[in-house]
């Protein structure tokens, strides 16, 4: 099982300056599309694409330079993800494929994996990311609907998923969530030091802000949140040291890449019995995407089909 908030969280990020072009070209588009109206007074002489961003010095960069870098670095990647986008809706307008609240709202839980809660996961993407709970809504939305048109003419048999699921079997178990916090030092030595001063009655997130050095979790005063007990994500030493351990306690000094962690195991908790029905589903739609053609390649189909053409060479 994958630790779905990092994996998401990598996802999501990539989609950012993507984001951040499309609102600079749209808001060019418009200005450039409204009439031009006579300035006032105190704006004589003021024009937009001139207006200066920033400064180095004596040297000045203007809204227009801004554009066009934005432009030339992520241009071609933003109007192919819109295209993608149309030609998915039109597809599924077309064959009368939607995709229902409910296969969304399954598909947002499934990402949420590895919260505290729902709230949670929108607050960390908005306050992270910038990304609001419609636009993730209309990215899973989107997702759902791609896999839905590639897979229509591909049948699975019940035999072939209850073979899968036989044979895979472990992936189905049910586990042991773990609540870490984790404070990551250089040397043997720091880490004896921390769990001294913890032992004294030193706050675990104090100690972690100023302590760790590792950068993906110092600031949240060490919290791995909660992670599956095969987590990819987190080292193999510090998931069997906290097999072992009680809740409340800390650990000794464990070896890791970066030198040497020690934790506190904050709670663990059995996760929920798994839904037959759900996993029978998502089993299906696993091996009719293997059967599928690569996601990509259906999508290059639909621009085919929709006569899909990039005037502009630079965006190409």
């Amino acid at each position: 099982m994958r630790n779905v908030k990092r994996l998401w969280g990598v996802i999501i990020a990539m989609a950012i300056c993507i984001l951040v072009l499309a609102s600079l070209l749209i808001s060019h588009a418009i200005n450039q599309s409204e009439p031009r109206q006579s300035p006032e007074p105190e704006q004589q002489g003021e024009n937009k694409n001139t207006r200066v961003v920033a400064k180095i010095g004596n040297q000045e960069i203007t809204m227009s330079e801004l554009e066009s870098a934005l432009a030339r670095h992520y241009g071609p990647e933003q109007l192919s993800q819109m295209l993608d986008r149309e030609v998915i809706r039109l597809e599924g307008n077309e064959s009368g494929t939607k995709v229902a609240s409910a296969e969304i709202n399954r598909e947002l839980k499934r990402m949420q994996q590895g919260y505290e809660s729902e709230g949670q996961f929108y607050d960390s993407m908005q306050s992270q990311l910038g990304l609001s709970e419609q636009e993730i809504q209309e990215d899973v939305a989107n997702k759902l609907l791609l896999e839905k048109l590639a897979t229509a003419s591909i049948h699975i048999t019940d035999t072939q998923v209850d073979t899968y699921i036989k044979t895979h079997a472990d992936e189905f178990e049910q586990g042991t969530e773990y609540n870490i916090g984790q404070i990551i030092v250089s040397t043997k030595e720091q880490a004896t030091k921390v769990i001294a001063e913890l032992a004294k009655g030193v706050s675990f997130v104090t100690l972690a802000r100023d302590r760790s050095i590792d950068d993906a979790t110092h600031n949240t005063g060490g919290d791995l949140g909660w992670i599956e007990g095969d987590d990819p994500f987190v080292e193999g030493s510090i998931l069997e040291a906290a097999k072992l351990m009680k809740v409340g306690e800390v650990s000794k000094p464990i070896p890791v890449s970066q030198g040497f962690a020690v934790i506190l195991l904050k709670n663990k908790r059995d996760q929920e019995n798994p839904d037959m029905a759900f996993i029978r589903e998502s089993v299906r739609k696993e091996l009719a995407l293997q059967e599928a053609p690569p996601l990509k390649e259906f999508v290059v189909q639909l621009r085919v089909k929709w006569k899909v053409s990039v005037l502009d060479p630079t965006l190409r």
